[in-house]
């Protein structure tokens, strides 16, 4: 979706309400779209965010996303990541959940996805689980074997 086309005809609309003022009030509309042009393109990328969650609420097991390529926004509707498949195992919800914007390089991605898949989980739950495991607590010296219990370390040294 290009934005300029839309910020043109604002302009020309400005130009022609300004024309009937007279050369002088029509440069100070001229000065002014440039002015205002930068504040309007935030305007209308905030009006389409709000489109894409309005579309994500009324699109049960999707996800609607603004992207910008250069300058330009594109709407994107893809299928929800948090959505659960038949057979795969909810995410704990014992402290609630919260939603959360993960942005990550295009081959990480892939490779996420891809091992995801291998254990038959979605991404998001293969995510849960993988943060899960990174943040839970772990011993000061982890064990290559044997039992976990207390290790006596035997030799000599030099100081």
């Amino acid at each position: 979706m290009e934005l300029s086309p839309h910020l043109a005809a604002l302009r020309a609309d400005l130009a022609a309400a300004a024309a009937v003022g007279g050369d002088e009030v029509a440069r100070a509309a001229s000065l002014l779209s440039d002015a205002v042009e930068p504040a309007l393109r935030l305007v209308l990328l905030d009006l389409l965010t709000e489109a894409a969650d309005e579309l994500a609420r009324q699109l049960p097991g999707a996800t609607v996303e603004l992207r910008l390529r250069g300058r330009e926004p594109e709407l994107v509707a893809t299928p929800d990541p948090s959505a659960t498949t038949p057979g795969e195992p909810e995410p704990p919800t014992d402290e609630g959940t919260a939603r959360l914007t993960l942005r990550l390089p295009e081959a990480l991605k892939n490779r996420a996805e891809a091992a995801a898949g291998a254990e038959g989980l979605s991404v998001n739950s293969w995510l849960v689980r993988a943060v899960g495991s990174a943040l839970s607590p772990r011993p000061a010296f982890p064990f290559t074997g044997g039992s976990p219990g207390p290790r006596r370390l035997t030799g000599f040294g030099r100081g």
